[in-house]
């Protein structure tokens, strides 16, 4: 026969595990980041600008913590198979994903997603955002962002190009062009080089590209810059007007990098995560190669960052569904 412990005999164990599991969160958070190397997992390939904001944190990163810190390159399905394998690691403080404005897109856009990027993952810091710039051949016809609206209200329509279908620049574009009764007709291209190779042959008439992908063919002078995507200018294009400037008031969307952790990563850890992330983030060398990307740096709590990725994810869910969007085959 089982004998049952009285309601308070439960309770007080309840309250001794409790106290045994703080405890023992409470020194793994102590510990860190003692016990191994710490990893950056950037969810692209190398070269891009993931990779970039990666390589430009670890440095800082390691002299701060005096521990090591890696880059590790897991590229593939548009960030989601480095995403995936932070998302499974252990919840220790020692992986952390760097991600893109990718990450906001693809829970919408690849529904079999081996993980929820709301209940698996925790974000850790922002770490900035940027302007995504539409700009045209500089031989074009179109000298303004006007002069491609104009265009773009005729039955014919415009074509521009991204990066790639459900891209930001994709979903930028489409959710201008519906609200403001345009037509942009979308060519995706399967990644930015050969976007930008098309582009500047004049093959296609516009092409919407973050600025660490475009601007080196603006300086060229073989691109003109029309507009910015994002409510002010680019501090790297100055001269560059906003969509809100141009008669489209209130748009805004920027891309964005952040570094994310796996879900019950001690808070004490994220707390820490974050106040040294946003110390390097302070760092002149470190925010002046960010802004060499088109990267301004952002600083905020680990909530604020969890915020405004679920923003993200909302807004630009609302935006696949309305206009049936579909991932590249």
């Amino acid at each position: 026969m089982t004998l049952l412990a009285p309601p308070f005999v439960r309770a007080l164990i309840g309250i001794a595990l409790a106290a045994t599991a703080l405890q023992s969160t409470l020194a793994q958070a102590q510990a860190w980041p003692t016990k191994a190397p710490i990893k950056l997992v950037a969810v692209f390939p190398p070269g891009g600008s993931v990779d970039q904001v990666a390589r430009i944190l670890a440095p800082a990163l390691q002299q701060q913590l005096g521990q090591t810190v890696v880059v590790d390159n897991k590229g593939g399905a548009s960030g989601t198979i480095g995403t995936a394998a932070v998302a499974a690691a252990p919840p220790d403080g020692y992986t952390f994903a760097v991600v893109f404005d990718t990450h906001g897109v693809n829970s919408s856009l690849l529904p079999a997603l081996p993980y929820d990027a709301k209940r698996d993952l925790t974000a850790v810091s922002m770490i900035g955002t940027g302007a995504m710039v539409l700009t045209t051949v500089a031989t074009s016809p179109y000298k303004t962002f006007a002069d491609a609206a104009a265009a773009a209200r005729d039955p014919k329509g415009v074509s521009y190009g991204s990066i790639g279908s459900g891209s930001l620049g994709h979903l930028a574009i489409t959710m201008l062009a519906k609200g403001s009764n345009l037509n942009f007709v979308h060519v995706p291209y399967r990644g930015g080089g050969p976007l930008m190779n098309d582009a500047i042959a004049g093959h296609v008439p516009l092409a919407i590209g973050s600025v660490f992908l475009s601007k080196p063919q603006i300086d060229s002078k073989r691109l003109r810059a029309l507009v910015v995507t994002t409510s002010a200018r680019s501090p790297i294009l100055p001269d560059v007007p906003t969509l809100a400037e141009s008669g489209y008031a209130g748009f805004d969307a920027p891309a964005w990098w952040a570094v994310l952790a796996p879900a019950r990563t001690p808070p004490e850890i994220v707390k820490r995560m974050n106040e040294e992330i946003n110390a390097a983030l302070k760092q002149p060398d470190v925010a002046a190669k960010l802004a060499a990307q088109g990267i301004a740096v952002n600083l905020g709590t680990p909530a604020a960052a969890q915020a405004f990725i679920e923003g993200q994810i909302d807004l630009w869910a609302k935006v696949v569904k309305a206009n049936d969007i579909k991932a590249d085959n």
